[in-house]
């Protein structure tokens, strides 16, 4: 349905015109309205908004160029449908009504329906397509705009990613430069250690046989020198024992750098942990004896496992001396040895009822070398517990501690990496 205005004053050639559109329009239905004046025309135009104006250009109320003028503030731009219709076909009127808007015109008793009907049609499907077509445009500059804002982002993106990939390849590099830092210092500490290992093995082989001299030596002194002050009696048993306390460091240290020079091909058998168990405590009897100190063993869950014999032997050996030494003044000891498997990985316990260790306070320097934590108590050169976590992290094992001052210590020694027996 097509809505067609019609603003002219005479109203037989409204009636001329209403009657071509109805003959030429056929199957199209078209809706006219009539105005017999320009303000009339101006109002039916904005109740109505019709599909196309015919447009008389001279009216008793004002002119054709004038009602043009406030049809065009009463629509969007572009979207205004008028044909001029003059009476004495001035070409330099037609001009002026197509510059100020019209989309045609027409020249009064020179067009018959045909034409007029035409005229009217092809100035509709003229302003639809050009509403269309500012439509499409519209879109498209959207579409364009959103395509520079995508693209202004993909660009701000790849700077972003270009920027990164900048900053991990420096990144990658510093880490490469750090990881070769690294490297050589673990060469070079590798090389430091080896060379202290060697000479603390060459410095304490060495020593033994100017220490066994002076043993020698000192022993012929006692039993041939008599003394009858009773203070050089005691200046005597300060030696003996300060020869006792050197030749201990010295053979400490000696097993101590003999684990990391022994090949890695050690051999392992089947150990008897009962055998094994008596072979120490035959080793400890004189202190044993001497504290009345109770040992009692639970081998049930774990009866025997595969390990270095010799590595094992040292490891209870040297625990079950530190439970004598650091024995509690008040009570006698009471050592408990005993096997279990934790998540598939035997585990070897050693607990004592003696002084115990604060944990807080020395947890970080346990298993350092030359630590003594009760130097009070007894002597020691402070390598028995730096010697067993060697022995164990040797065999990829680990130890795990609990103690509590005044009341004891448990030692856990995950012997992992074993075959269990």
């Amino acid at each position: 349905m097509k809505k067609i205005l019609l603003i002219d004053d005479n109203e037989q050639d409204r009636m001329l015109y209403r009657r071509y559109l109805d003959r030429q329009a056929g199957p199209t239905r078209m809706t006219i309205y009539e105005a017999s004046s320009g303000e009339e025309g101006v109002a039916l135009f904005e109740s109505h908004r019709p599909d196309c104006v015919l447009l008389d250009y001279n009216l008793l109320d004002t002119d054709g160029l004038e009602v043009l003028a406030q049809l065009r503030q009463r629509t969007p731009p572009n979207t205004l449908c008028v044909v001029m219709i003059t009476g004495g076909g001035s070409e330099a009127l037609a001009v002026r009504a197509l510059s100020s808007g019209a989309l045609d015109y027409l020249v009064k008793q020179q067009f018959d329906p045909e034409l007029l009907y035409k005229t009217v049609i092809h100035a509709i499907e003229k302003n639809e397509w050009r509403q269309y077509e500012a439509r499409y445009h519209g879109q498209l500059q959207a579409m364009n705009q959103d395509l520079r804002e995508s693209l202004a982002e993909l660009t701000a993106t790849r700077q972003q990613v270009d920027d990164t990939n900048a900053q991990l390849l420096a990144a990658n590099e510093e880490v490469r430069l750090r990881n070769q830092e690294l490297a050589a210092t673990n060469q070079q500490l590798a090389r430091t250690n080896a060379d202290l290992d060697n000479f603390v093995y060459a410095a304490s082989h060495d020593l033994r046989q100017p220490v066994n001299n002076l043993r020698g030596l000192f022993e012929e002194l006692r039993r041939a020198a008599t003394f009858h002050d009773p203070e050089e009696g005691l200046l005597l048993r300060l030696i003996d024992e300060s020869l006792q306390s050197l030749t201990s460091t010295i053979t400490d240290l000696a097993a101590a750098v003999q684990v990391e020079r022994l090949p890695g091909t050690q051999v392992q058998e089947q150990l008897d942990l009962a055998s094994l168990t008596t072979d120490v405590l035959q080793a400890l009897r004189p202190q044993l004896l001497t504290e009345q100190a109770t040992v009692s063993t639970d081998f049930d869950a774990l009866p025997s496992l595969q390990y270095v014999r010799s590595n094992l032997r040292t490891i209870l050996l040297n625990l079950l001396a530190n439970a004598l030494k650091y024995r509690h003044p008040n009570r006698r000891p009471t050592i408990h040895l005993r096997t279990q498997l934790l998540h598939g990985v035997p585990v070897l316990e050693v607990q004592d009822n003696g002084l115990g260790i604060d944990l807080q306070r020395h947890g970080a320097e346990l298993f350092q070398l030359f630590r003594r934590f009760h130097p009070h108590a007894g002597e020691g050169t402070g390598l028995g517990l730096f010697l067993v976590n060697r022995l164990v992290q040797s065999h990829g094992g680990h130890i795990e501690v609990e103690s509590e001052v005044g009341e004891g210590t448990t030692f856990r020694i995950y012997l992992q990496g074993q075959q269990v027996g």
